[in-house]
């Protein structure tokens, strides 16, 4: 490692291959400094402006808002924040057409300024090495801050990286036609962009940051340089002007002669790359608070009377842009956003600029040649030679117009960076970029509608496992029941029998009880309702006493009588059996 940071830092760049020299057609709009635009009369804020899941509206149509108030809060992976450029009223929230090829609408937060320009409370910091590196990491992530360079990958998630990054590539090579963006920035700005620089080395700890400018920007160059000069850890290197140099992995192999594996990224060699654009924003976000609102584009081409470079509120209609610095249209007028190699046509000029926006190229007919008509392949491998991936341009088309996906993968399509440098050295003119781009867009969907299908056969087979389960369950408690049941029933009757009881014995006590109480209260009910006839009861009983008397004296008479009448009955008897022995 220590020497190829030695090789590194004596200036040693190692080649990629292929790789072209188109007109730079710079220099124009390089003649003045960046200058700053009137406000709009509207702001076509999308919400959709980085690589990753949008983030959750937090502003209502008819709302008030101060410039750099947020208009959404990350929600899901790679989110980040959108805010307002300036203050102003929320007139509408609806679909606009976006800043891509297809122009397909997104969700857009239209802010019509009030002229104040009033910022919302700011929260700068005084000294970013007290931060924590989670701390650090968040305020770039509520910043809304994401790759410049044309990407616009989230810079939260590249700072947050856990792989250990030996090598910290700042990309100031701006290596496309036209575009001068970043360069000016660098001369304008480049303090700033150091300061970023330091706040990324802060997070990363790379053993080495290099800065690689093409070797067509001197005064960037010198600019750098003077900025850098007290941090030894910073190098500004300087790279020859060919492109794509500018391309992330021909720059990493430029400056570190290591080259990044196919299906892999930067920082599983540990390499990281950010953008000149994107560090200069995380300054402002650590040091002065401000969010990403702005950005410096390129405004070029020959129907620009006023070619140059121009700090652009995000949302800023391209139309307005063009008016500002003295468009004259063309019968059939072209309006490219990006680059000649890049870039897309804009099918309406009513688009806003995004934080991905490097500039707006208006040509006129002679500068910018429509595209002939697609001839047949001529097999001289110009493309192959061109290429700085190393692919097979001209297998990859015929793979891609016949749909052979596996081929294409197999071919490493995805390895493409769709510099367009095969189609710009193309004799027979086939638009080769653009076969690629619907390969890769198929490619895709035939994933997700693989992974969709997946993931629906993982539910099917949960549930039919969870059916199954249930089903085991439910006959393992039926067998079990009857025994449980036996045993329950005799248990229930049981205590059934042990209640009926009980509530007998309380009736039977209860009863008996009321029965007691209840001759007690007819007892004593009785004694006191019975009269008092004592003195009755004693002439009753004298009464009585004197009829026994009287009785008795009778009975006596009569008895006497009687003894007399048996008497005489006797002696009658005795005669008559004396005289019936007598006789006999």
């Amino acid at each position: 490692m220590e020497k190829l940071i030695d090789q590194i830092k004596q200036g040693k760049v190692w080649p990629f291959p292929g790789g072209i020299h188109p007109p730079g057609q710079k220099q124009q709009s390089t003649t003045q400094a960046i200058t700053r635009l009137p406000l709009p009369d509207k702001l076509v804020v999308s919400l959709k402006q980085h690589i990753g899941a949008n983030g959750k509206l937090i502003v209502e149509k008819g709302q008030q808002v101060l410039k750099g108030q947020a208009l959404t809060k990350p929600s899901g992976n790679w989110s980040v924040p959108v805010h307002a450029p300036t203050s102003g009223l929320i007139s509408d929230i609806c679909p606009m057409p976006s800043a891509h090829p297809s122009a397909l609408p997104e969700l857009s937060v239209i802010i019509e300024p009030d002229g104040e320009d009033n910022w919302c409370e700011l929260n700068p910091v005084t000294d970013a090495k007290a931060l924590s590196h989670d701390e650090l990491v968040d305020v770039i992530h509520q910043s809304g801050i994401a790759g410049m360079g044309g990407a616009g990958f989230p810079t939260y998630v590249k700072a947050d990286t856990r792989k250990a990054i030996e090598f910290l590539i700042v990309n100031a090579v701006e290596c496309e036609p036209y575009i001068t963006a970043d360069d000016m920035l660098m001369r304008e700005h480049a303090d700033g962009i150091v300061a970023g620089i330091e706040l990324m080395q802060q997070l990363l700890s790379p053993q080495l940051t290099i800065i690689g400018i093409e070797d067509n920007k001197p005064d960037a160059i010198a600019a750098m340089k003077q900025a850098a000069h007290h941090n030894d850890s910073i190098i500004v290197q300087t790279v020859p002007t060919v492109y794509p140099s500018g391309g992330e992995k021909q720059l990493i192999k430029l400056l570190t002669g290591k080259e990044v594996p196919s299906g892999s990224i930067p920082a599983d060699i540990g390499m990281l790359v950010q953008n000149v654009g994107t560090l200069f924003a995380v300054n402002q976000a650590v040091y002065e608070g401000k969010p990403l609102i702005e950005r410096v584009v390129t405004v070029t081409g020959n129907t620009i009377h006023k070619q140059g470079n121009v700090w652009a509120l995000l949302g800023t209609e391209i139309k307005h842009l063009l008016d500002c610095q003295g468009f004259s249209p063309v019968p059939q007028q072209r309006v490219v956003m990006g680059g000649p190699m890049m870039g897309f046509t804009l099918p309406t000029v009513r688009i806003g600029v995004v934080k991905t926006t490097n500039c707006i190229l208006a040509p006129d007919h002679q500068e910018l040649a429509e595209p002939g008509d697609e001839k047949a392949c001529i097999r001289c491998s110009a493309c192959a030679d061109a290429c700085p991936a190393s692919l097979l341009p001209q297998q990859l088309q015929w793979f891609a117009k016949s749909k052979e996906y596996d081929k294409l993968n197999e071919h490493n399509l995805f390895d493409c960076i769709e510099c367009g440098a095969c189609a710009y050295v193309c004799p027979s003119e086939i638009p080769l970029v653009q076969y690629y781009r619907v390969a890769k867009a198929e490619i895709k969907e035939q994933q997700a509608e693989q992974i969709k299908a997946e993931r629906a056969k993982e539910r099917f087979e949960a549930r039919k496992e969870r059916l199954e389960r249930e089903q085991e369950e439910r006959q393992n408690r039926h067998k079990r029941k009857p025994a449980a049941k036996s045993d329950d029933e005799k248990q229930k009757v049981a205590d059934a029998l042990a209640r009926v009881k009980a509530k007998s014995d309380d009736t039977d006590s209860k009863s008996a009880v009321a029965a007691a109480i209840a001759r007690a209260k007819a007892k004593k009910q009785g004694a006191e309702l019975e009269p008092d006839n004592s003195e009755v009861a004693k002439e009753r009983a004298a009464r009585k006493e004197q009829a026994r008397k009287y009785k008795e004296q009778k009975a006596l008479e009569q008895g006497e009588e009687s003894v007399d009448k048996d008497d005489k009955k006797s002696a009658v008897a005795a005669a008559i059996a004396r005289a019936k022995a007598k006789k006999a």
